[in-house]
Order: C-alpha cells, then structure tokens, then sequence
C-alpha cells in the first residue's frame, strides 16, 4: 500500500511543474522512474511503450523527499573504465527524434557532481545530428545539432548542483533553443537547425559509445526521478 501511495506521489510530483511544449504537442514517452529496488525495465507512460533497459549499476525504487527514482553512483565521469552498466537505454524510436518539427524534453534530477550528460539520443558524430541534456560546472544545458554540425545551445543562468531537485525543459523549434529551469524565465537562443533524426537508442546517465580514452563517456552521478519527450 505504502509503495503504491510513494508512486502516485511521486508521479504527481513529477508532472506538476511541466507545461506542454504547444498546444498541440503530443507526449512521444514519459518515463516516471518509479518501478520498485531491482526492476531493471524502465516503464514508459506514453502511447508507444518504450521500455529502457535499467543497467545492473543503476538503483531504481530511491525514495528522496518524496519522489521515486533511479540512482546513478558517483564515478568519475571520464576515467576508465567503460561502464554500459550505468545507463538506462531506451532502443531507437523515431519518435524521440526532433526531425524537422517542435520539440521537447523535460527532465527531473538532483545531483552535487559535475560535468555530465543527463539524457541524450546520439552523440557526436553521429550521422542525422543529435541531441542531448548535459550539466558543466553546476550550469545545465540543451544541445541540438543537426546531421550538417549546425548546433543551437542553451544553458542555465543559475547553477544546479545543489542536490535539490530541479525541472528543466528545454525546447527546440526550427528558428530556436529554450530552455528553463523549475519553470522560471525560459533562456531563449535564436537560430536554426536542420532536420535531426539518427538511428542511436536514447540514453540516461552518459554516452552509449565511449572507451574513456579518445572519447569520454561523461557518466551522470545522482538521481532522475523523470524524463519526458514530446513533439509535434
């Protein structure tokens, strides 16, 4: 019973900061974080069902202030070794990909480390361009590049590894980058990016493809309680 009440909480603690990208946005997956210690399927919520992959390293079923979530253990991310283990992946879908439209992501974590990569579908170079929510330095920001390099970024005003929880959302459209942080001013960048839309799976906690060496695997440390994708 308890358990049960601890999801409903924690699900109406995630949804209540979010606002719809648009009005005629429509959800392409939500992923709440909530399944119980040792689940390793990550529900998704939307109309699509794409179930993630939880990785052996990752604690699911944390119950911070109220909120279930998964836990990503502090590692130094860049160092070796390689740990796959430490992501959630979600298998590609092209419904989490920008293509040429609008687009949004909402995700909920804390943590007190930097830098990382929070959630991200492709990586550089990957071909079709990507996208990605990352944290440097306490200063968190959205990253939409296009298979061309064109890039268009927006970062926080303000840091966010203070180990409370925090909102972001940030929203791409073809003319430019926005991004807010629990619902405050939006930070508004200008510019233009071209279609986006790769064949990688979508990942929480680092970069799927990393050796540590020649290209770094930026591994999150703390906790996701939600991620949220929406188009038009």
């Amino acid at each position: 019973m308890w358990h049960r009440l601890f999801r409903l909480l924690a699900l109406a603690l995630a949804l209540a900061p979010l606002a719809p990208a648009s009005d005629s946005a429509t959800v392409a997956g939500l992923w709440s974080f909530d399944e119980a210690e040792g689940q390793r399927t990550a529900a998704d919520l939307g109309p699509d069902g794409l179930r993630g992959t939880v990785g052996a390293e990752v604690g699911t079923g944390v119950v911070h202030e109220g909120a279930i979530a998964y836990r990503f253990p502090e590692v130094a991310p860049n160092s070796p070794p390689v740990r796959p283990e430490h992501l959630v992946t979600v298998p590609h879908s092209g419904r989490l990909d920008p293509g040429d439209g609008r687009f949004a992501v909402t995700v909920r974590f804390r943590t007190t480390t930097a830098p990382s990569n929070i959630v991200q579908k492709g990586q550089h170079p990957a071909e079709g361009g990507y996208w990605k929510v990352e944290q440097d330095d306490g200063i968190v920001r959205c990253m939409f590049m296009d298979d061309g390099g064109r890039g268009v970024s927006a970062s926080s005003t303000g840091r966010i590894d203070d180990g409370r929880w925090h909102t972001v959302l940030c929203v791409r459209s073809p003319s430019e980058v926005t991004l807010s942080v629990d619902g405050g001013q939006p930070v508004r960048v200008t510019g233009a990016t071209g279609p986006i839309a790769n064949s990688w799976p979508m990942t929480v906690g680092g970069k799927p493809r990393c050796d540590q060496k020649w290209v770094g695997c930026d591994y999150f440390s703390g906790d996701v309680d939600l991620v949220r994708v929406e188009k038009e």
